[in-house]
């Protein structure tokens, strides 16, 4: 059995999926389309790309654990038909739907291994990844990742360190490595493969990036090996429970209106007690040395800490409550000021 090996000691990671400051000598400012227009334009160029490019699916099943570059994609040559042991884009893609920007989006995945971990990513969460990302205009490869390297899902915004949309919509669609190990090696078995097929208005628009020219479809080859809840203001809610409109952005909520957004805002409704300390507090104490399992933890309830001695683990919960019933989260609501750390 093939398995992909992380040094853990090693940590890289490229520029290209990060946003850039306009002042960056590598991007060229260009005027925005009409957004409905170029992804009209965009969408009609991804058919015909799916239409024309064939996969080696045979090849890729036989594989345990393939990684990007063991995907080859070709393309059909005219009057010709699809080789033995491949498949035709168009009849293998799913196709998925999404909103931004005020605007309707059509995008594409081949999923060629779902993962067998327990555990898909939320769309602000970190991943580890592999990925090769090239043109569909002409094959070129403008980036690449051949050992694992973190990325931060929230997209681009306040200390987000983020990645495009078309990232944001299809790695939660992946599950996981089933397992690895762990060690100066870490070995991954089980994991998301697959690709996902972008237009110009989930990736980087009018931008124009080295290897990239604006207005870019864009194929990314990628395996998901991890994920990890992210909290990027570390008050207890996990900043993807701060989308409060499920737009899956965490840039428009602003509960206090004090021009911090919630995911990033300690105080998010500005009452003065902040948001981890309105959150009613549990502790567990597990002890594995008699085969105690860790709690099952409800809907509203997320984990703050934990420690571990000699076997036996503290966890300490906050749960968000609704304590008058209006149904605005105490952690919302100026008018709940209940500080549950208050001793």
């Amino acid at each position: 059995m093939k398995l992909r090996t992380f040094l853990s000691s090693i940590f890289v990671f490229t520029v290209i999926i990060f946003s850039c400051s306009p002042d960056d000598p590598d991007v060229a400012l260009v005027p925005d389309r009409d957004r409905t227009e170029q992804q009209a334009t965009d969408k009609a160029l991804l058919l015909i790309y799916l239409d024309t490019h064939y996969y080696n699916s045979t090849d890729l099943s036989a594989i345990n654990n393939p990684e990007p570059s063991d995907i080859i994609i070709s393309e059909l040559v005219d009057g010709g038909t699809v080789p033995a042991g491949h498949t035709l884009l168009a009849s293998a893609v799913e196709t998925r739907t999404t909103v931004y920007e005020e605007t309707d989006y059509e995008y594409y995945i081949l999923k060629i291994s779902q993962g067998g971990g327990d555990n898909s990513p939320n769309f602000t969460d970190k991943v580890r990844v592999e990925y090769e990302g090239s043109l569909i205009e002409d094959a070129s490869v403008f980036d690449s990742a051949v050992n694992p390297v973190d990325f931060n899902l929230v997209g681009f915004g306040v200390n987000s360190g983020g990645v495009i949309t078309g990232w944001q919509r299809v790695f939660p669609e992946f599950n996981t490595a089933a397992s690895f190990t762990t060690g100066s090696n870490v070995e991954y078995d089980d994991y998301g493969v697959g690709v996902m097929f972008l237009p110009s208005g989930l990736s980087y628009f009018s931008s124009q990036l080295v290897g990239i020219p604006s207005y870019s479809n864009l194929i990314f080859k990628f395996t998901l090996f991890q994920s990890e809840v992210n909290d990027h203001d570390n008050d207890g809610v996990p900043s993807y429970i701060e989308d409060l409109n499920n737009n899956s952005s965490t840039f428009d909520e602003d509960t206090d209106e004090n021009s911090i957004v919630n995911y990033v805002d300690p105080d998010d409704d500005g009452d003065g007690v902040l948001t981890r300390n309105e959150l009613f507090r549990t502790e567990y104490i597990v002890d594995t040395n008699i085969g105690e399992l860790e709690p099952v933890l409800d809907a509203n309830e997320f984990e703050l800490s934990r420690t571990q001695s000699l076997g036996v683990i503290t966890i300490t919960t906050g749960t968000i409550l609704d304590t008058d019933n209006n149904s605005i989260p105490d952690y919302l609501d100026e008018n709940i000021t209940i500080n549950y750390v208050e001793d």
